[in-house]
């Protein structure tokens, strides 16, 4: 029994790492390109990114994965069912696919606005002096401007990346078997609690590792002196 929980437990963790992994690869650079949005001076777009932000930081990321995964078929009259044969895959794998398109929309709003703080807080002189330099708003952005919003946005980027590994069992709802789903299995199968210790383990080895991790990265950072 144990042997086959633990080979369950790992599927699920599995599904675990691939989401947190899709999730942040997708949003970090999305989440870049909304901060910018949220900055320009072209009004339209820029109340229209701070609607979305709003409205993606105002409502449970619960929420949004249901809203997600019921569009096609409330929306258009596609069911899970046809988009599986249509890609060739399961239903769990479309399912999976939803959870992964709300976990990038969310994280990349939540990402945004930290870019945007970590952008906005270099003062303004540091421009200026790089343009009486003769460089460019390329190269201002790039080797001046960017190495210190790095500095900057480290530790509250660690702080929701970190959430993201917690967040991941929220993909339960719609039927992908992440970690914790894997042991509610294996609880309610072989009617033993301790599955839900040992999904807790995997967690917090997973936080562990990344907090030693962005502990790292903010020593190395530690010559940017902001």
């Amino acid at each position: 029994m144990f042997l086959q929980v633990t080979n369950e437990l790992l599927k699920g963790f599995g599904l675990t790492v691939l989401l947190f992994a899709v999730t942040l690869v997708a949003a970090i650079p999305l989440g870049f390109l909304i901060s910018f949005c949220s900055m320009t001076k072209f009004k339209p777009v820029k109340w229209l990114t701070k609607a979305f932000i709003w409205v993606i930081r105002g409502t449970p990321l619960m929420l949004q994965i249901i809203v997600i995964s019921f569009i096609p078929s409330t929306v258009f009259g596609i069911y899970n069912k046809q988009i599986s044969i249509f890609l060739n895959t399961t239903v769990a794998n479309v399912n999976f696919i939803f959870v992964c398109i709300a976990f990038v929309i969310n994280y990349a709003a939540y990402f945004s606005e930290i870019f945007r703080g970590g952008i906005q807080a270099i003062p303004a002189g540091q421009h200026e002096a790089a343009k009486v330099l003769g460089m460019s708003k390329k190269q201002t952005f790039f080797k001046i401007i960017l190495p210190q919003v790095v500095k900057r946005i480290t530790p509250p980027m660690s702080n929701e990346i970190i959430t993201l590994v917690k967040d991941t069992s929220l993909a339960r709802i719609i039927g992908v078997v992440e970690i914790i789903m894997a042991a509610e299995t294996a609880l309610n199968k072989y009617v033993v609690i301790w599955p839900l210790f040992y999904a807790g383990l995997f967690y917090l080895l997973f936080n562990g590792a990344l907090t030693l991790l962005f502990a790292y990265i903010e020593r190395k950072l530690d010559y940017y002196k902001i």
